[in-house]
C-alpha cells in the first residue's frame, strides 16, 4: 500500500498484497489502492479472487499461459477457469463451519 502513496510510477505491481489480511481488510485495502491510483495502472497478482470484481480487466494465467481475459461479469458468463475458481473460493464464505465437539 505504501507504494501507491509514495511512488510516482505510471504502473504499480502488487504481488499478493493482502495475503495476510482477512477478506474484509483485504477489500478495504484494494479499495484504498484503487482510490490512490489517480489514473495510474495497477497490476494485482493474487490467488484470492474476491477483489477481482473491482478490476477493469482480469487476466487469468494457467501453466504460464494467458487463458482468459475480461471483466468479472464477462468471465463469469464465460464459465471457464476464472468462474470455477471464483465459485470454489466463494464457498468458503457461504458454508457454515461445523465446530468439533
Amino acid at each position: 500500500m505504501s507504494r501507491a502513496h509514495m511512488s510516482d510510477k505510471d504502473i504499480l505491481i502488487f504481488d499478493e498484497p493482502a495475503s495476510m489480511l482477512d477478506p474484509i481488510a483485504e477489500m478495504e485495502q484494494f479499495l484504498n489502492i484503487k482510490e490512490k491510483l489517480h489514473g495510474r495502472t495497477a497490476i494485482l497478482v493474487s490467488h484470492r479472487v474476491g477483489f477481482a470484481r473491482l478490476a477493469s480487466r482480469i487476466l487469468v494465467l494457467k501453466d504460464g499461459r494467458l487463458i482468459e481475459t475480461g471483466t468479472h461479469d464477462e468471465l463469469i458468463t464465460l464459465d471457464g477457469e476464472y468462474a470455477d475458481f471464483f465459485r470454489q473460493q466463494s464457498i468458503w464464505y457461504k458454508t457454515p463451519v461445523k465446530e468439533e465437539t
